[in-house]
């Protein structure tokens, strides 16, 4: 088979993007390769039979992280990928929402667009070049589109805004910012940042879609050269006949009780009443015609949605009123508590209006960080946030299976949005784990999460740099007429065109999130929706504040106690021991848990404050160097004729000449000393070959050390009386060690 290979190029913010086609998978719908610098992703895109009988667009979207990439061997048992990581799954639902709004409405047939990473450089990020591969994938198959689309990212480096930045310039930007739209409008954000102002977010929004336009054009070229013809789509339209025969039935009831009910517990049996009544209906009338195709109750149940749809947006856009009697900028009712359950580490509960969420944090130790197996450089993450949605918040019932894409999604949002508010490693050496649990859901979920996880810190005496508020903003465009709605709740959510999340801090943005179900948002949009969800930000934060104005003064009782000492690289060897005994016995003494980062940062936790200490004092006497004239309390290991050897360091000892033994003549030095005594003694000089010589007479007269050294270069100290202690004379005791004798001279004992 002959292929027929094509190669495009252009630049995209300065940076060449290639794109391939015909080389790879020549029976899926289209098929690309797109590649930047050495990173380049597979993509491919392939449509195949409706499906009728389904209420929404079968579209997946699934990102695979091959390790083989980045020159890596899977981790785990069978060292194979398996489950996508968080990483990847980030990566497909960013790609997912920005291709789904541009399918034909109501389409039904199956889709699959399936990516992977072929090489990757560590320097190019995949995330935006495979929004790139997956719109350039549809252009050019027979899958009817609505495209093309593209995405960028934009940093704030040194404080300039930059655009498709690498890993390597992104270790020191302010923002990270990922933005994907069509020519004339942005279709999703999702971004990070630390405490960005309104105006420098909007210009990065305008620089990231002005950055699409020549990759955009690019595949409207690709397209005329090379691309199939489209297929029909499957769709599932209502019949007009239908729509405008239940409108007819149920607009008015609905409108009725919509107006005279701003309580959504209140409308809903009314609600269902209509609904069910309209049901019932049909279904007779399906059962009393038999000659004529009966109507599908399913369509009847999706115009009646419509209607109601139709019936809330009218409201709004029209009336200037939302399902809860709320103007376009105001909130429902906020509420926070901290200090909610006992025995946690902290925990933080936020209510808006029915939306209740409930963080807890917990605090561990280095060896608790996740590590990471995948192809982005990061190795672990110190701080984790987990966001759970269970059934009964929405009053439902279904199987628990563990964390869905939305789940893993919205907690990814929350992690970003407190990210950069979190104290450095080395103020605070502490992992920490947040879990939001969802008790009540009518909207804005996610947001809440922002809220509660900053009151369970502050509650936890996490040292925040500063307190995080969310908002989730809404958007009803019908026609020319547009309202931007502050503090969207479930219904708004549902049948508005636009989820658009922002968290921030008095001083700025710190994450945004934005999913939309039109075709894009103007800049207009999005200015305004910025400055609504300030001032709505602003209010959530004095709330917060008022509910816990800083972080407590001490950790929970229950949470670990942590210290950490910095040694030299070289002394890690030390401090763990041949096979690990050095450690493991330090951890069973005092009870701690020891973590020794590869950079000599050393951790020590433990339940006990003093035990912690101690087991630090140990560490520091592991690694230290012996100094001149320094003081120890060391143990005799060893005697002979000439003195005693004395080891004052972990692993390092000294030998005392047996005229530096005492203050007064010593004729044998096992009548003054024996193996296992604890003595004090003077570092005085240590050779070339870092042989260390000890003195206890200096340490007993209380000499400095050049009068120790210069006495013990003489040949020898003292013998008698001259006694600058200034304290008695006193026999040997039967032990060998002096009663109450050894005198430190002030300084400090370096061991415990």
């Amino acid at each position: 088979m002959t292929l027929d290979i094509r190669e495009y190029r252009c630049l995209v913010a300065g940076k060449e993007v290639i794109i391939e086609t015909g080389r790879f998978a020549q029976q899926a719908g289209g098929a690309v390769t797109v590649r930047m610098g050495d990173t380049m992703l597979f993509c491919s895109t392939t449509m195949g039979s409706p499906r009728a009988h389904l209420d929404f667009f079968p579209l997946s979207v699934d990102y695979e992280e091959k390790m083989y990439a980045g020159g890596r061997v899977p981790g785990g048992f069978f060292r194979r990928e398996g489950r996508p990581s968080e990483g990847a799954i980030l990566t497909s639902r960013v790609i997912d929402r920005t291709l789904r709004p541009l399918f034909p409405k109501n389409m039904r047939n199956d889709v699959q667009v399936i990516l992977m990473s072929l090489s990757h450089d560590k320097e190019h990020h995949v995330d935006m070049l495979g929004i790139i591969a997956a719109s350039t994938a549809l252009m050019i198959s027979d899958i009817p589109w609505n495209g093309p689309v593209a995405g960028a990212r934009i940093g704030l480096v040194d404080g300039a805004l930059t655009a498709n930045p690498t890993y390597s310039e992104m270790q020191s930007s302010k923002l990270d910012l990922r933005v994907s739209g069509t020519a004339d409008a942005i279709n999703m954000v999702e971004c990070n940042a630390d405490q960005v102002d309104e105006d420098t977010m909007l210009e990065a929004l305008f620089m990231a879609h002005d950055s699409l336009q020549d990759v955009i054009a690019l595949q409207h070229r690709i397209r005329a050269e090379i691309g199939k013809e489209k297929q029909g789509p499957s769709v599932d339209n209502l019949e007009d006949a239908l729509l405008a025969e239940v409108e007819a039935e149920v607009e008015a009831p609905i409108r009725d009780i919509m107006t005279a009910h701003s309580d959504r517990t209140a409308r809903r049996a009314p609600l269902q009443e209509i609904k069910e009544g309209l049901l019932a209906e049909y279904t007779a009338r399906n059962a009393a015609v038999d000659s004529e195709e009966p109507v599908n109750l399913a369509h009847v149940e999706r115009a009646y949605d419509q209607v109601m749809k139709d019936v809330v947006r009218g409201r709004i856009v029209n009336d200037g009123v939302r399902p809860d009697g709320r103007g376009y900028a105001a909130m429902r009712p906020l509420a926070a508590e901290v200090g909610l359950v006992p025995r946690v580490h902290g925990s933080g509960m936020f209510l808006r209006g029915e939306t209740q969420v409930l963080t807890i944090a917990t605090l561990g130790t280095p060896r608790e960080a996740q590590f990471m197996d995948g192809l982005s450089p990061e190795d672990d993450k110190r701080y984790m946030h987990h966001y759970n949605f269970p059934p009964y918040s929405t009053g439902e019932t279904y199987p628990l299976r563990g964390p869905r894409r939305r789940e893993i999604g919205h907690g990814a949002l929350a992690e970003k949005a407190l990210l950069a508010m979190m104290p450095s490693e080395e103020e605070f050496p502490y992992v920490l784990r947040l879990v939001s649990e969802v008790m009540s859901s009518n909207g804005s979920t996610s947001m809440a999460s922002v809220c509660g996880s900053t009151l369970a810190l502050l509650d936890a005496g996490v040292p925040i740099k500063n307190p995080v508020g969310g908002i989730a903003m809404g958007l009803i465009k019908e026609g020319e007429k547009i309202a931007v709605l502050t503090d969207i709740q479930g219904m708004e959510d549902h049948l508005g065109d636009m989820d658009f999340k922002v968290a921030g801090t008095v001083d700025g943005i710190t994450a945004l999130q934005m999913d939309i179900k039109i075709a894009g948002v103007t800049r207009d949009i999005m200015r305004q929706a910025l400055a609504q969800a300030k001032d709505a930000r602003l209010q959530i934060l004095d709330v917060i504040n008022a509910a816990m104005p800083q972080p407590r003064g001490s950790l929970s009782d229950f949470a670990p106690r942590m210290e950490s000492v910095k040694i030299e690289v070289d002394k890690i060897g030390a401090v763990i021991g041949p096979g690990g005994k050095n450690v493991r016995a330090l951890q069973d003494e005092h009870n701690v848990k020891v973590d020794i980062q590869e950079d000599g940062l050393v951790y020590v936790a433990g339940e006990s404050g003093a035990e912690v200490e101690q087991a630090l004092d140990k560490i520091r006497a592991m690694v230290e160097e012996p100094e001149i004239g320094q003081i120890y309390t060391g143990r005799v290991t060893r005697t002979e004729n000439y003195g005693a050897f004395v080891e004052f360091l972990p692993n390092t000892e000294g030998m005392v000449h047996v005229s530096q033994l005492a203050d007064y003549h010593v004729k044998s030095v096992e009548e003054e000393v024996s193996v296992g005594d604890e003595i004090m003694v003077m570092v005085i000089n240590i050779d070339g070959t870092g042989r260390v010589r000890l003195s206890r007479q200096a340490v007993l007269e209380g000499w400095d050390v050049e009068e120790a050294m210069r006495r013990d270069a003489a040949g020898g100290g003292r013998r008698g009386g001259d006694r600058r202690g200034g304290g008695d004379r006193r026999g040997p005791r039967r032990d060998g060690n002096r009663r109450g004798g050894d005198r430190r001279g002030g300084q400090r004992d370096r061991r415990n």
